[in-house]
């Protein structure tokens, strides 16, 4: 296990320390609030759309504003976008999305205050290419890179843009694969390589991204960067933004972004953050805040110094489940190799009827846990459990602690053959939502391997309670219930209608437990966030669609209509499919 953290101490809450970068009118970093962000949908090319939907979203509160900008034709336009905004009054920051194009990136930071590089794709096309790079045709590339980056990163410089070198999972470039693999150290080093560059030029307005839509890989990533960015020097202590990158739509999302963002939130890290989701970007915004309140400035009372702090529960950049003993409660077993199970009271379960629950029925009723309450700050607690066989542990009510810091306490003290049982609230003013909690306090938890059972009380009704725990291990990727969906949130590159799309493949598929599909709007990630799907969805040309095994194309420009049928024989003929009940 690694010795040096991503963080001061996984048992209490310290704010990440940056610099201050300047976009626009607005501060990220440093002493600022964690800024709330979003993306357009529509066209760039479609001036009076994009004016319409920013303007929507300064409504509703967005800090920062998205574009994409995927050709040199598009970014001019936004000098159009820019002037009717600013005239309408409304100075929210803009920034450009590039992919592919540095000459588009040139144009765009003419008129937004940001620009957002994928360093993956901006000089490199992504073609899933085996090769060994020695390391004199390495440095070749990376020249490659620093002759192309230069004159953005100096234009940047002169007219005070703003830049954010957003890693993406799904669009490792070929050379990082092959040298790092599909990793979360791939995803670090491409930022890097970069950031590099930047800093010869003495450019330092710099914010960070390493996102993913499998969340441990997004979490294990963030944390190796901040890592490494420390290891760097004190002067590399640029911002970060959070996001969850092809969450999906409804409660599935939401849980899945507050798993990932909240988990970095808890341990201090994040500055900016987006809650991607594939429904209007208004709807982005509302959540975005609601994560982020507890963690603003001056929200968090830091807990008193533990005396001692006990050893690092797990390996923060490699998961890993707590291999707790088997033993049995309520008739089913749990330990290291069984599946997290879903725990409601016992007045809970039965209201529920187990033939129309079916897989979402609760499996142990709490009072038959037979749960050791303890607080893990007190010796005389910890030390009881030091000897005694395996039992089912968890943290009392009323510790006045953060739920996730409390939880890493417990698993640090307690002997390892102890089975945990994960709380969503432990009885104190709980500031989020049931789904936003189960994602901060139990998901973030399951991502580290801690937890053999999770108990849900913040969700008052029984049906959506039993329902919402096994969603947030799902979220998790521990168990899987239902269909598995990665789902784009849509931008000015997506040529169909992918809210809509969704919602039929959902209607069409939702009965498929355990398949994940992958619903993209375009190329840009679709292939590489694809890779650990089994069927992807991918827009390929206006109203056409290209449909994946993995990231393998095989039917591609399908009319949008006929897709969804496609997709399901594609399903069928893999040996996937089954009847609806």
């Amino acid at each position: 296990m690694s010795t040096q953290l991503h963080c001061p101490s996984l048992f209490q809450y310290t704010r990440r320390k940056t610099r201050e970068v300047v976009v626009g009118n607005m501060g990220i970093g440093g002493a600022n609030p964690i800024r709330i962000q979003s993306m357009l949908t529509s066209d760039t090319l479609d001036t009076a759309g994009c004016v319409r939907e920013a303007l929507a979203l300064a409504e509703a509160g967005c800090e920062i504003i998205r574009l994409t900008a995927q050709t040199k034709v598009y970014a001019a336009n936004l000098e159009h976008i820019a002037r009717e905004l600013r005239a309408a009054g409304c100075t929210v920051p803009l920034v450009a999305d590039i992919h592919f194009k540095p000459d588009a990136a040139m144009e765009a930071a003419k008129w937004v205050e940001k620009i957002r590089v994928n360093p993956g794709n901006f000089i490199d096309k992504k073609k899933f290419v085996e090769r060994d790079y020695s390391d004199a045709e390495y440095e070749e590339e990376l020249e490659r890179v620093r002759k192309a980056f230069t004159p953005l990163v100096l234009f940047c410089k002169e007219h005070g843009r703003a830049m954010r070198l957003g890693a993406n999972h799904g669009s490792l470039s070929d050379r990082i694969l092959n040298r790092y693999g599909d990793t979360p150290e791939g995803m670090v080093e491409s930022a890097l390589e970069f950031a590099r560059v930047a800093r010869e030029l003495d450019y330092h307005n710099l914010v960070f991204s390493m996102k993913s839509s499998n969340v441990k890989v997004m979490i294990q990533a963030y944390r190796l960067l901040v890592k490494r960015l420390a290891e760097e020097g004190e002067d590399w202590n640029y911002p970060i933004h959070l996001g969850v990158t092809e969450a999906g739509e409804g409660e599935d999302a939401r849980i899945k972004s507050a798993t990932g963002i909240g988990s970095l939130l808890a341990d201090g890290i994040g500055d900016t953050l987006r809650v991607s989701l594939t429904e209007d970007p208004v709807y982005e915004i509302a959540p975005g805040f609601e994560l982020a309140a507890p963690y603003q400035p001056g929200q968090v009372a830091g807990a008193s110094a533990l005396a001692t702090e006990p050893a690092v529960p797990f390996d923060p950049f490699v998961y890993t489940k707590r291999k707790a003993e088997i033993i049995e409660r309520g008739g089913v077993t749990l330990g290291w190799n069984e599946p997290v199970r879903v725990v409601l009271p016992r007045a809970a379960c039965e209201q529920l009827d187990a033939a129309v629950m079916k897989d979402f029925m609760p499996e142990i009723a709490y009072e038959d846990c037979a749960a050791v309450e303890v607080d893990p700050r007190v010796p005389a607690e910890v030390e009881a459990l030091q000897e005694a066989p395996a039992c089912l542990v968890t943290v009392r009510d009323g510790v006045d602690m953060p739920v996730p810091q409390a939880f890493r306490l417990l698993a640090a003290v307690v002997p390892t053959r102890h089975s945990i049982l994960l709380k969503d609230t432990l009885g104190g003013d709980e500031p989020l939502s049931a789904a936003m909690a189960g994602g901060v306090n139990v998901g973030s938890l399951l991502c580290d391997g801690i937890g053999n059972a999770v108990l849900v009380r913040l969700e008052k009704n029984a049906e959506n309670a039993a329902r919402l725990g096994f969603n947030i291990l799902q979220a998790a990727g521990v168990r899987l219930s239902k269909t598995e969906y990665v789902s784009c949130p849509s931008c000015g590159r997506t040529h169909y209608n992918i809210q809509e799309a969704a919602a039929r493949i959902r209607a069409a598929t939702g009965h498929l437990k355990g398949v994940k599909i992958a619903i993209m709007g375009c190329i840009v990630n679709g292939p590489g966030e694809m890779s650990d799907a089994d069927f992807g969805y991918v827009g390929g040309a206006p109203n056409k669609i290209n449909l994946y095994v993995g990231h393998t194309p095989v039917e591609m420009n399908i009319p949008q209509e006929e897709a969804v049928e496609h997709l399901v024989e594609l399903i069928r003929s893999h040996g996937r499919w089954v009847d609806p009940a």
